[in-house]
């Protein structure tokens, strides 16, 4: 068996190379070809490998050149070191490592191997080897090892500064869409005041002026706003403490058609108000395993949702409908409304950094409802998704648990007492 050289540019899986691409492999500063370049002058040796065990490539160096080399098969080089940094002719493991290694294709009379570390894990190999007959200088094999050493210490600053650099560059984008998300809640809680300032100082400096027609309307200007109001700081409320993970996740096992129920009592009055038929489909006995509390919020905040967006003319419709599925109980709220297009679907359950679309009443939000269903679904171990097309309405999707057996609970139940006790 002999190794299959490629150049750089007939290796297609070089994505997957994620630690030898960040010590510049593509680039002018190939820190590889520097590394096993130098190596190879110091220990006097004509050929050198570079493996790292998790990549898909491993490189391959002779005549001033590197190669890649396709792993066929996942080869555990790292267990002959030994709490080793490297292995040479004098190390207890030596001949099974030669004879590991000419399986694997490395060709050789001589060879020693460096144990890449990275926060003090194997994680590749260097190998230095020619066909020689001399054996390598001790005191060079220990000028290597330490070569090695600083090459593992680099390794890992670059890796660690590249994390943090990700982890910098993750918490810039979210503090900026936080900012811009608060912008537009703070719009959103200012507007109202105007109007309920402005329609209060009616009623206490001009209320004389006043026909009962006239009070009527601006009282029910200053509920509905006040409404909406309080609803959009409730939601914010909500979502601060799911944030900041102050809610407490008590799954139970309850009949669905509980949650719903108190969903249609709720939000029955508004559907009627508004000319939309509000459907339950929920059989009886199918059961859930999740916060009640939670579910109950998801379901109140979509069908929520769904009556804003149906038309009021009398025709429009809003189901709720379960069943059994393979991988959880599926609940679906479904409309025939105003629907969304691609774009506003991709972003649907993230906070919204511009201010949501109105209702068919002209009803406002701040998005902040759909945010919080994807948080406590993902609470409750489950999945939300969404399905719609422009002018033909939106169905969500929502995956809860299956309620367990009597007899899975009673093992869950065991385990949680002794993971307590212990």
């Amino acid at each position: 068996m002999s190794l299959q050289l490629l150049e750089l540019d007939q290796a297609d899986q070089l994505s997957a190379c994620r630690l030898s691409l960040l010590l510049g492999l593509k680039s002018e500063h190939n820190l590889i070809q520097q590394f096993l370049e130098f190596g190879k002058n110091l220990i006097g040796s004509q050929k050198a490998i570079l493996c790292f065990h998790e990549e898909t490539y491993f490189w391959h160096h002779a005549d001033h050149k590197i190669h890649a080399v396709l792993k066929l098969q996942k080869r555990n080089n790292a267990q002959f070191f030994k709490d080793k940094v490297f292995i040479d002719q004098n190390h207890p493991h030596y001949m099974d490592f030669s004879a590991y290694m000419s399986e694997g294709g490395v060709d050789h009379h001589r060879i020693i191997a460096l144990n890449i570390l990275k926060n003090n894990e194997s994680v590749g190999v260097a190998l230095f080897f020619d066909d020689e007959q001399q054996a390598f200088d001790p005191l060079k094999i220990s000028m290597l090892a330490e070569h090695g050493m600083n090459f593992s210490r680099y390794l890992e600053l670059k890796y660690n500064h590249e994390i943090l650099n990700e982890l910098y560059e993750q918490q810039c984008a979210l503090n900026f869409s936080k900012t811009k998300f608060f912008s537009i809640i703070s719009h959103d809680l200012r507007a109202p005041f105007h109007g309920l300032l402005g329609f209060s100082e009616v009623l206490a400096k001009e209320r004389e002026t006043l026909d009962e027609s006239s009070v009527q309307n601006i009282a029910d200007y200053l509920y509905d706003t006040s409404q909406s109001t309080y609803n959009l700081l409730e939601s914010l409320l909500e979502w601060a403490m799911a944030e900041g993970g102050r809610f407490v996740y008590h799954p139970i096992t309850f009949n669905l058609k509980q949650a719903t129920s108190i969903v249609i009592k709720v939000l029955n009055t508004l559907a009627i108000k508004k000319k939309i038929a509000l459907i339950e489909e929920i059989p009886e006995d199918l059961k859930v395993y999740a916060d009640i509390n939670m579910i109950t919020s998801v379901i109140q905040n979509l069908v929520s949702n769904a009556l804003k967006f149906t038309h009021v003319d009398g025709t429009g419709k809003v189901y709720i409908q379960a069943l059994h599925g393979e991988t959880g109980v599926e609940v679906y709220v479904r409309d025939t409304g105003l629907g969304m297009t691609e774009q506003q679907m991709e972003n649907i359950f993230q906070p919204r950094i511009t201010v949501s679309f109105k209702g068919t009443e002209g009803e406002k939000g701040a998005g902040l409802g759909l945010t919080l269903c994807k948080r406590f679904v993902d609470l409750n171990r489950g999945h939300i998704s969404v399905n719609s097309k422009e002018g033909e309405g939106t169905t969500f999707k929502v995956i809860l648990p299956h309620a367990p057996e009597i007899n899975e609970l009673m093992v869950e139940q065991k385990t949680t007492n002794e993971t307590k006790m212990v």
